[in-house]
C-alpha cells in the first residue's frame, strides 16, 4: 500500500477518479446520440455509429473534453445538456472522507482534469468537493491534455512539488503512463469508474478499488 507518511502532495484526477463515470458514459454515449438523431433526422444507432468515430478521431487531445468544440461541431448545446442531468453525478463511496482526512494530515491536494471548466464548475457545485483543493487544474488551463508530457512540466512549475513525494491516482491508464514517464513515483489506477460498467483490462499499475483502503492506512498510523 502506498505510504501515506512519506508524501506531501496528492493529485487527482476527477471524472471516475472522485466522481461517478456513469454521469459522462450515459451523457455521450446515449444523451448526445439522442439529441443528435433528432436534430439530424437520422436514426439512433446511426447517429451513435457517426459520434463515436467523431469521439474516436479527437481521443487525447484537448477537443476530446472541450464542450464549446462539440457545440459547435454537433450544433448542440453541451453545457445545456450537462445542466439537465446533473442530477445524476455522483461522488464515489468515501472519497469525501478520504479528502477530509488529507487535509487533516495537512496533505497539498490538487485536482487535474482532463474536463472542461464549465464542466468542472458543474460538477464542483453539485458535488461540494472543491473546498478540499488547494487548487483545481484543467489541461484547457494548461494549454495541453494530461496524456502529453508538456501538460506535467507546466504543472509542476506551477505547483512545485517534489516528484518524489508525490501520489498520483487516475482511471487511466494511458494518463498514468505519461505520469510515470515524467517522474510521479507513487501512482494508482482507480477502478470501479463507473457503477455500471465492469473493468475489462487488466491493470498495469496499483490499484485502489475503494479509498478505504488508503483511510485505513492513515488510521493504522495513527
Amino acid at each position: 500500500m502506498i505510504p501515506l507518511k512519506h508524501i506531501d502532495c496528492i493529485l487527482l484526477d476527477m471524472d471516475g477518479t472522485l466522481l461517478d463515470k456513469y454521469f459522462d458514459d450515459y451523457f455521450w454515449e446515449h444523451l448526445v446520440p439522442e439529441k443528435y438523431s433528432e436534430k439530424h433526422g437520422v436514426t439512433f444507432g446511426k447517429a451513435k455509429d457517426i459520434l463515436f468515430a467523431m469521439y474516436k478521431s479527437h481521443e487525447g487531445t484537448l477537443n476530446w473534453t472541450d464542450i464549446d468544440f462539440w457545440s459547435n461541431e454537433l450544433h448542440l448545446d453541451i453545457p445545456a445538456l450537462k445542466e439537465q442531468i446533473k442530477h445524476m453525478i455522483e461522488v464515489h463511496p468515501h472519497v469525501e472522507d478520504f479528502l477530509k482526512a488529507m487535509k487533516k494530515d495537512k496533505k497539498k491536494v490538487f485536482m487535474l482534469t482532463n474536463a472542461h471548466y464549465k464542466v468542472l464548475d458543474i460538477k464542483l457545485k453539485k458535488t461540494e468537493i472543491g473546498g478540499y483543493f488547494d487548487r483545481c487544474i484543467t489541461s484547457y488551463e494548461m494549454g495541453f491534455p494530461k496524456e502529453m508530457v508538456e501538460f506535467w512540466e507546466k504543472v509542476e512549475t506551477m505547483l512545485k512539488f517534489d516528484k518524489e513525494r508525490t501520489l498520483f491516482i487516475d482511471d487511466t491508464a494511458e494518463v498514468l503512463r505519461t505520469a510515470k514517464t515524467f517522474g510521479i513515483k507513487y501512482l494508482l489506477l482507480k477502478t470501479g469508474a463507473s457503477s455500471k460498467k465492469k473493468d475489462t483490462v487488466t491493470p498495469e499499475f496499483p490499484v485502489l478499488k475503494d479509498y478505504r483502503e488508503l483511510l485505513n492506512t492513515v488510521q493504522h498510523r495513527t
